[in-house]
């Protein structure tokens, strides 16, 4: 009885083991693309960040829930106010349906409803898009590697942001852009023809004027196909250098412990951002810089922090090392309360020792914009003047500096909160037109003496 009854279960063991042999022998195209899928999938850090930029509710945030799943507007004072306020973060694939040249976000084909092959893993940096936040906006133009400008079909273009937008994306060196004309369930074939025209008429005399425009729908789910195979096409994934220094650019730092947590479980503060060069890896110590302020005899300084990586995270899942492209986050032993809020947004990751030098005064090589951009009525630009407050963007950070020297090959500002980088990077000024901070051009840091 016991003998027979081992035989009974080890008869449909042999059987499965000789079928699978079989199988793996007479694979068919359809599972090897399913082999090939699952094995890139295991590579799960996103190979580059793509930013949507724009005009205020031309639809980027329904953007990115399409491409992701994900619906980056989590702020309170973003649902409050139905606009994107802080750099909004989100992954998404890009998979090929090689049967029916078919692109889509999924894993499986609509069109045949067979596995498709897994091509990159990219990031959507969600830029806020609303004038008063241009900050921000400029703040996440220094981590990414190309963008896609969302302009709506049913309103004119431009519109005051799309122009400051792409100007910005001039200025931040961002060459792959694509331009996005949302909307077009919204007006008929007509409208969006003409729309077209106009956004043509706007790229015509930018660097941008042989940029693809793709018409979409975000909310209907038309086109998205034909932008993905376009994003693959026209936005390549930059070739990364990895045994330069490494150097991570900090664009959020927060608490994720639940309020009420006992101080036993308490878990350290987190990084968000992107590296620009190098790796970093699980157990590495780190410097930041500029820091944290802290106030010594009535006076603000800012001191640089040393921690300790204990964990990475990149495409939703934990790795041991983290690479150039994608967005990611670095778990620290940090004090959680030192970096909740923001706190650290614009500082530099670096190894100890290693990191660019951190300024308080800078000097620029400036160049200015012959107009203002992101005002409805043409305003020139005028020279910089002894005491004026400008708005100053430098990878991820942001600053206000007060004019010293207005000289145009060597303009002196004193900064409010310092900076943390190179002789020779590129700064983006903006300055008060009326009661809003607007983009007039940028300047080259100098070295200091």
């Amino acid at each position: 009885m016991v003998a027979k009854k081992k035989t009974s279960e080890n008869e449909p063991k042999k059987k499965s083991t000789k079928k699978t042999t079989m199988k793996a022998e007479t694979a068919t195209k359809t599972e090897k693309t399913e082999i090939a899928a699952k094995t890139q999938h295991e590579f799960t850090q996103p190979e580059l960040n793509i930013a949507l930029v724009g005009h205020v509710d031309h639809g980027k945030t329904t953007l990115t829930e399409r491409l992701s799943g994900k619906w980056t507007d989590t702020h309170s004072e973003e649902l409050k106010r139905g606009i994107t306020i802080r750099l909004g973060y989100a992954d998404f694939s890009i998979y090929h349906d090689e049967e029916n040249d078919f692109y889509t976000t999924k894993e499986k084909s609509i069109k045949s409803n067979k596995p498709a092959t897994v091509l990159r893993k990219i990031s959507l940096v969600d830029a806020p898009g609303h004038e008063s936040l241009m900050a921000t906006m400029l703040s996440g133009a220094a981590i990414v590697d190309g963008a896609l400008l969302l302009v709506a079909a049913n309103e004119k273009c431009p519109q005051p942001q799309t122009k400051e937008h792409l100007v910005a994306l001039h200025i931040s060196g961002i060459k792959k852009v694509i331009i996005v004309q949302n909307k077009i369930d919204l007006v008929s074939h007509e409208e969006a023809l003409q729309n077209y025209q106009q956004i043509k008429q706007f790229l015509a005399p930018t660097e941008y004027k042989d940029a693809p425009i793709i018409p979409i729908s975000a909310r209907a789910n038309v086109n998205i196909d034909m932008l993905l195979k376009t994003i693959q096409e026209h936005i390549p994934t930059p070739s990364r250098d990895v045994t330069k220094e490494p150097l991570m650019l900090v664009a959020r730092s927060f608490d994720i412990n639940k309020p009420g947590t006992i101080p036993a479980n308490l878990q350290g503060g987190v990084l968000g951002g992107t590296v620009k060069q190098g790796k970093f890896g699980i157990g590495q110590e780190v410097e930041i810089c500029p820091g944290y302020m802290v106030e010594e005899k009535n006076k603000k300084i800012w001191k640089p922090l040393t921690t300790k990586i204990i964990n990475i995270f990149s495409g939703g899942e934990s790795v041991q090392e983290i690479f150039p492209g994608g967005s990611m986050a670095l778990g620290t032993t940090l004090d959680p309360a030192i970096i909740r809020s923001d706190a650290l947004t614009g500082s530099i990751v670096g190894l100890p020792g290693k990191l660019p030098p951190v300024h308080y005064q800078i000097s620029l090589e400036t160049h200015l914009l012959e107009r203002v951009v992101g005002t409805k009525e043409e305003v020139d630009v005028k020279p910089l003047a002894k005491s004026e407050t400008l708005m100053l963007n430098v990878n991820s950070a942001a600053t206000v500096g007060v004019v010293v020297d207005p000289s145009k090959k060597n303009t002196t500002c004193l900064l409010k909160k310092p900076i943390c980088a190179n002789p020779g990077d590129r700064i983006t000024i903006s300055r008060r037109v009326g009661d809003r901070f607007r983009l007039i051009g940028y300047g080259i840091l100098k070295e200091t003496k």
